[in-house]
């Protein structure tokens, strides 16, 4: 294994209450301290204490974000640098990629970018035509599209992809030495720009598995750590290994030769082919015991949604959920090698991997290797990160802001294209930490106390408990839930005899967006014969609607004006609280719940793009959609193991 050193709204309410008596501490750190670990809903591994330091705030960034450093990036025309994109993420006005002149409208309180780690530092070689690159036939044709920008320079993107994905690429893309000095001024970008208690960098980068001729296996990699650990190592590529086993083993060896931290999380499961949670490792052997723990402990949380469409469910697994079918990226893997069957949707998505960690827990040693929190991020690979529907630059440089960026060829596959309209302004990740910090947010991440959002910057709270009241709803909703229960992303207690799992939900609207139609939460769960159900909950919602004996709550109604890209407040709420008790409750079952929060419908970027530019869209382009939010899961163990053993397959 190569390790390199490189010395060469004001409203507190239940969200958000005043910060108070917070230290910086640089060590692992919880919310919580001893005194908390007999807590009536939590288990020693998960108890909350301290609730005088419970966190009160939630902090919005992007774990997602590539720069015209990354080859594809590049090769697409990018030029903006991570200290671009820092920039940008804090609120100045940057230039883009295409010379127009972009800024955020709220800036981000932390930040990370996350280049390719594959080919670091080679496309700023074929950009400046060094020779040992333009002796390679490939590459030179490559320089040659991409100084013809447009459709020449993203069919060379789409070539880059597949070459990567098909172990295809020049010899002389894959020497280790252009890593170097690339990954070297990442560093310093990162070390840059943080701002302990303003804005907080995180050092990154992404590890691009796309095995097997594009099946997307990605991972993002985060240090907890500053420079002088990150140094010491060099990123791990793709050209070393495509094992995520491995990338584990990597992670490993980081931290015990630097004393350091790191997470990884999954993204675009749904451009997987089935791979992302097949249940068996990535060369087929069978999951064993240590396999799961490696898992569970490096990789916290998982991408829901990104540009490239969203993995939390898909119609064809949850039928009866009718907000699962969106901005659905289901035609293939990333080279569009159509999928095998529709089979393969049930190892590419969050709630069925969810599920199906409860299934599989018990014939790996009682570790759930499938128990993800909720991450979002946008995948930009211009140097900008932009979730907003009406600012929103497109993932690459022939997406920016254009009139006929709708119908631009985005991803090129043999058989399938991926079209400009089709992408997606999203995602947000919501931190709840102590305070803006290195270590309080990543420590917030590897506990999962997280939420996803599309872009809005609601906020979402999520308590389990087994004795929360309504009287919690109108007093100190954080505070109950810390001393009385855990918080998304915990392990609620066996249930006490006769009592059942009751939570505690709060939304806030984004107070500079639309308001709040519903807050439902979506159970998983595993019967005495191995058998996995899923159950949506209408839980609260806005207006005078009434729950259908089918369960299903009548849509809020439409307020947009497609034509002039514009909503109104007129329905909806602004916050939605309450207290939901699990009618179906069985303390014998495995569980998990989750929160999902819509908005109201609202304009879609395509819808502002047409009032913009004065362009016709075919009909199938969508004009409206609902923004959302998914909070942490909270998971559910009997006291005593469940008689069915679980069984693996694909």
């Amino acid at each position: 294994m190569r390790q390199l050193n490189l010395a060469v709204l004001a409203s507190a309410l239940a969200l958000s209450l005043p910060l108070a008596g917070c230290q910086r501490d640089d060590t692992p750190s919880s919310p919580a301290t001893d005194t908390a670990a007999a807590l009536p809903g939590a288990d020693d591994a998960t108890a909350d204490a301290a609730v005088a330091d419970y966190p009160t705030q939630a902090y919005f960034g992007d774990t997602h974000v590539h720069t015209g450093w990354s080859a594809d990036a590049g090769m697409d025309g990018a030029i903006l640098t991570p200290e671009d994109a820092y920039r940008f993420a804090l609120g100045h006005e940057v230039s883009t990629n295409t010379g127009q002149k972009a800024k955020l409208r709220r800036p981000y309180d932390w930040f990370m970018v996350t280049d390719h780690s594959d080919g670091m530092g080679t496309i700023n070689e074929i950009v400046a035509g060094n020779p040992e690159m333009m002796a390679v036939e490939m590459l030179a044709g490559w320089k040659t599209a991409l100084e013809e920008g447009g459709e020449a320079a993203a069919k060379a993107k789409s070539e880059l992809i597949v070459a990567q994905s098909t172990g295809n690429l020049p010899e002389v893309v894959m020497d280790p030495k252009w890593m170097v000095s690339a990954w070297e001024k990442t560093i310093e970008a990162a070390e840059k720009y943080n701002a302990p208690g303003s804005f907080t960098t995180f050092i990154a980068y992404e590890w691009t598995v796309n095995s097997d001729g594009g099946d997307n296996l990605h991972r993002n990699v985060i240090f907890r750590d500053g420079g002088d650990r990150a140094k010491q190592v060099l990123p791990l590529t793709t050209f070393e290994t495509m094992d995520p086993y491995k990338l584990w083993q990597w992670m490993a060896a980081y931290e015990q030769k630097t004393g350091g931290q790191l997470l990884a999380i999954p993204h675009n499961g749904n451009m997987s082919n089935g791979r992302m949670f097949e249940e068996q490792q990535f060369d087929g052997s069978p999951m064993t015991a240590e396999w799961a723990a490696m898992r569970a402990k490096y990789e916290p949380l998982y991408e829901l949604t990104q540009f490239k469409g969203q993995s939390e469910s898909h119609p064809y697994l949850s039928p009866n959920d009718e907000f699962a079918s969106w901005d659905l990226w289901d035609r293939g893997n990333l080279i569009l090698k159509p999928k095998d069957s529709k089979d393969d949707y049930r190892y590419e998505y969050w709630r069925e991997a969810l599920k199906s960690g409860l299934r599989l827990q018990d014939s790996l040693g009682g570790t759930n290797p499938f128990k993800y929190g909720a991450n979002a991020g946008t995948d930009t690979h211009t140097g900008l990160s932009t979730a907003e529907e009406d600012n929103f630059w497109g993932k690459f440089k022939t997406l920016e802001p254009s009139a006929g960026r709708w119908d631009f060829p985005l991803l090129d596959g043999p058989s399938d294209t991926y079209w400009g309209w089709e992408s997606s302004a999203t995602g947000v990740t919501g931190v709840w930490a102590v305070e803006n910090t290195r270590a309080a947010i990543w420590d917030a991440m590897k506990r999962k106390e997280t939420f996803a959002t599309t872009g809005p910057r609601m906020k979402v709270r999520f308590f389990g408990g087994y004795d929360f009241t309504d009287e919690d709803l109108a007093g100190d909703l954080a505070k109950a839930g810390y001393s009385r229960g855990v918080p998304m992303g915990g392990d609620l207690a066996p249930a006490p005899e006769g009592q059942s799992a009751t939570f505690l939900v709060a939304a806030m609207k984004d107070p500079e967006g639309a308001n709040l139609d519903r807050v439902q939460i979506i159970k998983g769960w595993v019967d005495a014969n191995g058998q996995m159900h899923e159950k949506v909950f209408e839980v609260k919602w806005a207006g005078e609607r009434s729950v259908g004996a089918d369960g299903k709550l009548p849509p809020i109604g439409n307020t947009v004006d497609v034509a002039n890209a514009t909503y109104e407040n007129s329905i909806g709420a602004g916050e939605l609280v309450a207290r939901f008790v699990d009618p179906e409750f069985d303390p014998t079952q495995k569980a998990v719940y989750y929160v999902r929060v819509l908005e109201i419908p609202t304009p879609r970027w395509t819808a502002h793009d047409v009032k913009r530019f004065g362009v016709e869209m075919d009909d199938k382009v969508p004009m409206v959609h609902q923004e959302r939010a998914f909070s942490s899961p909270i998971w559910y163990t009997p006291a005593a193991p469940q008689g069915a053993t679980a069984t693996a397959g694909r």
